[in-house]
């Protein structure tokens, strides 16, 4: 039988002072489940704290914050062995980090490509090898990450983010299968365009072209995407597909071929 409830649970989660994180953390605490947020500023973080107290359901529940870069490891480490030596280890870790810059390739550097690879999908992995550890001694456990659309499709202007969300994709898949039989479990959300701060950043730097593209597909509240990742979390599923991905991921598993042609084709109208 599926989960109902967080009840007695904790999650932490990476990401989790704005956008889809503190939507997916809200949910959870609606929920019944206990939290840890993580993100690198302060300010936003207490801000995101006084939000998920107003929605827990119980007393019984806590949430906690902790400002730092999950992309450094020597200063996350410590703050996560300080937490699980307090509350206990969490049962889930949720990976909200992330960040797009669009840009026409000939116009992002190599840095570009390297800071989206370290936040995206470094910024992901790192805590959840840190957790792993104790998880595989109390054989059980569970690591969702966050992909996206763009983890199983390209479009263009993605040429630096759409790979460190096929990454995640693929971390995702093989830890899956290795972690499995382990007793730990592995989730990844593919979200659509999602109204968030993160999103409205990304189209100040947008080509057109990828803008215009971009108009066609039905943009998701962060809430709407955190039902859909926190009711798949609960009833196991791997791949969660909120809204138009579902339809989108059965497209390039199925006809990747007519996928490809319709971009081809709706990009040749606007260059």
């Amino acid at each position: 039988m599926p989960q109902q409830s967080f009840e007695q649970q904790i999650v932490i989660v990476t990401g989790g002072s704005m956008g889809i994180g503190l939507a997916t953390a809200r949910e959870i605490a609606r929920l019944g489940g206990s939290l840890c947020l993580i993100a690198r500023r302060p300010q936003p973080l207490a801000r995101a704290q006084q939000r998920i107290q107003a929605a827990m359901a119980s007393s019984d529940q806590f949430v906690e914050t902790l400002a730092c870069d999950v992309t450094d490891e020597t200063a996350l480490a410590p703050l996560l062995d300080d937490f699980v030596a307090r509350r206990g280890v969490p049962d889930m870790l949720i990976n909200a980090v992330g960040y797009a810059y669009p840009q026409r390739v000939s116009k992002l550097t190599l840095d570009d490509y390297r800071k989206q690879m370290r936040v995206n999908y470094f910024g992901q992995l790192i805590p959840t090898l840190l957790l792993l550890p104790h998880w595989l001694q109390q054989g059980r456990g569970h690591a969702a990450f966050v992909s996206s659309v763009l983890g199983f499709m390209g479009l263009t202007g993605y040429a630096a983010y759409a790979p460190t969300k096929y990454a995640i994709f693929g971390l995702a898949e093989t830890l899956r299968h290795e972690l499995k039989p382990l007793g730990v479990r592995v989730s990844v959300l593919f979200p659509p365009d999602t109204d968030t701060p993160g999103f409205e950043q990304e189209n100040r730097t947008k080509p057109p072209e990828t803008a215009q593209l971009s108009e066609a597909a039905k943009l998701m509240t962060p809430e709407q995407v955190a039902r859909a990742f926190v009711a798949g979390l609960l009833e196991g599923q791997f791949e969660i597909l909120p809204g138009e991905t579902r339809w989108i991921r059965r497209l390039v598993r199925f006809a990747p071929g007519l996928l490809r042609w319709h971009l081809d084709r709706e990009l040749a109208k606007l260059v």
